[in-house]
C-alpha cells in the first residue's frame, strides 16, 4: 500500500466534475493536491461567457463556484492554466513537483466531440501529449489516464472485461482509445508507470455536463416532459461519483494498479426504464415521451469490475436504487435554494 498522506498529486483538468470530487477525497486522506485547469471547457469561463443566453447558465455557475469554494476550504491548490500550452503547463508542474499525475483534461461529451472534432482533439489529445512529455522527463512515479466505456463501441454481449475487443464508434470513443495507446507507448519507450481507467454513465453532485440522469431531474423539477431516446431498453452501467472516486483512491494506493487497465463502474447495467422508474417515485406526475435513438450511441451493458476488486480492493457501494435517489435529493435542495 502507498500512503497518500503528504503525497503530491496533480490533477490536470481537476476542476471538472470528476476532478473536484477526487481532489476532496484525496485531501481527506492527507494528500497534497494541486489542480491545474483552464476553467474553460464546460466550466466557469464557458458559462460566464454565455451571458444569459442559456437559461441554466446562472445555476451552473453557482454549482461551479461551489466546487471552487469546497476545494479552497479543503486546502486544494488551484492553478488556472490551459493545459494545451506546453511550456506553461510544464512550468506549473515543475513548481508543484508531483509524484503522481491524474490526466482528466478532455471534452467529456460524445455528442459535442462528434460535432467539433478539432476542439476535441485540441483539448483531449494535445493536453495528454503535454502531460505525458512532462511526466517522462520528470520521472513521474504514476500517471493515471481517464478513458471511457465508449472505447468498447457496441458491447459484443451483456458485459465486457478489460480484455474485450475495443471497436469505438464516433470521434469521442476513437480519441479515448487513441489516448490509451499513447499512454501505453510512453510506458514501452520511457518506462512511465501508468493506470488507465474506464468509467461509465457517471452521475452525482455538481455535474454540469447534462448527462441523462441530470437532464431527467432538471426536466422533472421544471415540470417538463422527459424525453427518452429509443424505447427505454438501452442498458448502461450507471456509476455514482463516490464509487468512482473510491476506485481512484484504490488505484493511487496500490502498487498492483501500475501498468493496468481497469473498468471503474458499479459493475451492473440498468436500463433507462429503470432510471425513469426511480424518477417516477420521486416525481409521480412526470411525463415521458420517446424519440429515435442516436445512431452514434453504441449499445452497451455491464462493465465487469472483477479485476479491480481482486487487484486493488475496489468495492462499489451505490447501486442505482441507492445512488440516484441520493442525487435527486441533493438536486432538490440545490434547486430550492437557487434564486431562479
Amino acid at each position: 500500500m502507498i500512503s497518500l498522506r503528504d503525497r503530491r498529486v496533480a490533477l490536470i483538468g481537476g476542476a471538472g466534475f470528476i476532478g473536484h470530487n477526487l481532489a476532496l477525497k484525496l485531501r481527506e486522506r492527507g494528500a497534497k493536491v494541486s489542480v491545474i485547469d483552464g476553467l474553460s471547457v464546460n466550466n466557469l469561463l464557458h458559462f460566464a461567457a454565455l451571458n444569459g443566453s442559456d437559461p441554466r447558465a446562472n445555476m451552473y455557475l453557482k454549482m461551479l463556484n461551489e466546487r471552487l469554494d469546497l476545494m479552497r476550504a479543503a486546502g486544494v491548490e488551484l492553478y488556472v492554466q490551459d493545459a494545451r500550452d506546453y511550456h506553461a503547463l510544464c512550468r506549473v508542474l515543475g513548481e508543484v513537483e508531483p509524484q503522481a499525475i491524474v490526466q482528466l483534461a478532455a471534452v467529456a461529451h460524445a455528442g459535442r466531440s462528434n460535432k467539433d472534432p478539432y476542439s476535441t482533439f485540441d483539448h483531449s489529445q494535445r493536453t495528454l501529449e503535454n502531460a505525458l512529455d512532462f511526466a517522462r522527463s520528470a520521472s513521474i512515479e504514476h500517471f493515471v489516464y481517464f478513458s471511457s466505456s465508449m472505447v468498447y463501441g457496441h458491447f459484443p454481449g451483456e458485459q465486457v472485461t478489460e480484455e474485450s475487443p475495443c471497436e469505438p464508434l464516433g470521434i469521442y470513443g476513437a480519441l479515448k482509445y487513441a489516448g490509451e495507446k499513447i499512454v501505453i507507448a510512453y510506458n514501452q519507450v520511457f518506462d512511465l508507470p501508468y493506470t488507465i481507467v474506464r468509467p461509465s454513465a457517471l452521475y452525482g453532485e455538481r455535474c454540469v455536463s447534462r448527462r441523462v440522469g441530470q437532464i431527467f431531474i432538471e426536466s422533472s423539477l421544471e415540470g417538463k416532459e422527459i424525453t427518452v431516446q429509443g424505447n427505454g431498453e438501452d442498458r448502461l452501467d450507471f456509476t455514482y461519483i463516490d464509487d468512482l472516486t473510491q476506485g481512484l483512491i484504490c488505484v493511487l494506493e496500490h502498487e498492483a494498479s501500475r501498468n493496468q487497465i481497469f473498468n471503474l463502474t458499479f459493475g451492473e447495467a440498468r436500463s433507462i426504464s429503470d432510471l425513469t422508474d426511480i424518477l417516477k417515485t420521486e416525481f409521480p406526475n412526470v411525463r415521458i415521451c420517446f424519440e429515435p435513438r442516436d445512431k452514434l450511441m453504441p449499445r452497451r451493458g455491464t462493465l465487469n469490475v472483477d479485476k479491480a476488486r481482486e487487484l486493488i480492493g475496489y468495492q462499489p457501494r451505490f447501486p442505482l436504487d441507492r445512488g440516484y435517489p441520493k442525487y435527486i435529493e441533493w438536486y432538490r435542495r440545490f434547486w430550492d435554494k437557487f434564486d431562479k
